[in-house]
């Protein structure tokens, strides 16, 4: 992919950051290039169609797309800017266009539509998104690097990346806060890799720790302090000295170790289990937790002033559902670590199953989902029945629960179908919800909303 434009915090990116964008997010031949983003600000046309190879050129108000896709059309697709709204429509293409698992000919656009054009899927950003989902301005091509190995078309998480690169250079403690499988680890990772500090990274879970073992395991021990120790050890904080030690799952760390960990942290020193004279430290402090640690403060299950230090600064990693514009980014990267990855592809009812997952086990469930689909490909074509089930969307636990909830739902969306006379768009502006999973539920419930237009 061609190179980005600038990343500097200047008036005119502000501008073009709230401008809506187009990602070309996932394609079936080609997953591993990747994404691109496309903003459309100045833009009032937009023909998208199959070429030899990748093309872009911005004229004026036009803006053509070339895919080299061998199912799409030359010419495939329009996108037309009507006032405040953007309005897709096929351009008389050979395979048609589907919006969101339907077909469409000609559509209203709104934050968070997946199209497909050929086997190519694309997603749509509105400037009316919510400031958190909002893409920075980035031009289609490879992104740089914030932090060491972190890329994201997310404006938000850019923005924590960004401050989080110029934090590290004063080496105050960072707490990140995320759901499990965000990437916590690989995070402080890139933290460590930014400060250029000379000392090893070391990653504690302090969910696996017990109070028995854990002041032996932190802080170190001298010989004959206790039962079985039979030589000297450093302790994983002194292991960390003049580097970094990354507390996983802080909010998991028992009361009395809390104690101990405020002072080394408020005198920069350790003291080992049986010894008497402190040693002193220098570490770049990473904790993170998926726990609410003020919650945990308020219920006096996590000391307050060990929050204060904890939380020098702090970050919050999203969970993938808030940054679906990186899903192509992070599909790439993950299938060429892979085993089988690197030569592999997908049919477009594998793409449309990645792309419409909630992942609610984040980027470490896309990874594992990616090594198995590829591992069973050989290398080859993933097809659908190589995703998990939870991932296509067809197990008995998932009938079991459509089956409970269809009662309720599927009169919900009935009153919404007359309410709206069958436009999906509005029933989405009006509830928030998203298009692509009204349309999984119209589609669970057997709801057909033609009959309920022109009521």
């Amino acid at each position: 992919m061609a190179a980005t434009s600038s990343l500097q915090g200047s008036v005119d990116d502000t501008a073009r950051a709230a401008a809506p964008r187009l990602f070309q997010l996932l394609h079936c031949q080609r997953p591993l290039a990747g994404s691109t983003c496309h903003a459309l600000d100045g833009i009032e046309h937009v023909a998208i169609g199959r070429t030899t190879a990748p093309e872009v050129l911005r004229d004026g108000t036009r803006l053509t797309i070339g895919v080299p896709d061998r199912a799409m059309s030359s010419s495939h697709a329009r996108i037309a800017r009507d006032g405040r709204q953007w309005v897709l429509e096929d351009a008389g293409s050979r395979n048609g266009v589907m919006l969101n698992g339907a077909r469409a000919d000609k559509a209203t656009l709104v934050d968070g539509d997946v199209f497909e054009l050929g086997e190519t899927f694309w997603l749509f950003r509105h400037r009316d998104a919510a400031v958190d989902d909002r893409p920075r301005d980035l031009e289609s091509g490879a992104l740089p690097e914030v932090l060491p190995g972190l890329v994201t078309f997310t404006h938000a998480f850019h923005e924590s990346l960004a401050a989080l690169a110029r934090i590290v250079e004063v080496c105050v403690p960072i707490l990140l806060q995320a759901e499990s499988g965000t990437g916590k680890e690989l995070c402080a990772r890139a933290i460590h890799a930014r400060s250029k500090r000379p000392g090893a990274f070391i990653a504690v879970n302090c969910g696996a720790l017990t109070e028995t073992i854990a002041a032996s395991e932190l802080f170190g021990h001298r010989k004959g302090a206790f039962s079985g120790a039979t030589d000297d050890r450093p302790g994983l904080i002194r292991a960390a000295d003049k580097g970094t030690l990354f507390l996983d799952e802080i909010g998991d760390l028992p009361l009395p170790l809390q104690t101990i960990l405020l002072r080394v942290l408020q005198e920069h020193e350790v003291t080992p289990v049986g010894a008497v004279q402190p040693i002193p430290i220098d570490i770049q402090l990473v904790a993170a937790s998926h726990r609410d640690l003020g919650a945990l403060v308020r219920q006096e299950l996590f000391r307050h002033d060990l929050y204060a230090r904890l939380a020098g600064f702090s970050a919050k990693i999203p969970p993938l559902r808030e940054r679906r514009e990186d899903l192509g980014l992070l599909a790439a990267a993950l299938l060429r670590r892979a085993p089988f990855g690197a030569t592999t592809t997908l049919t477009p009812n594998a793409a449309r199953a990645l792309v419409n997952h909630d992942w609610p086990l984040n980027v470490r469930e896309l990874e594992t989902c990616l090594t198995v689909a590829s591992t069973l490909a050989n290398g080859g074509t993933i097809h659908r029945r190589h995703l998990p089930e939870l991932v296509r969307g067809d197990t008995a636990a998932a009938e079991t629960d459509a089956r409970s909830e269809h009662p309720r739902r599927k009169t919900e969306l009935l009153a919404l179908l007359r309410e709206h006379q069958g436009n999906i768009a509005s029933i989405a502006r009006a509830t928030g919800w998203n298009r692509v999973q009204i349309h999984r539920w119209l589609k669970k419930f057997d709801l057909d909303p033609a009959p309920f237009r022109g009521r």
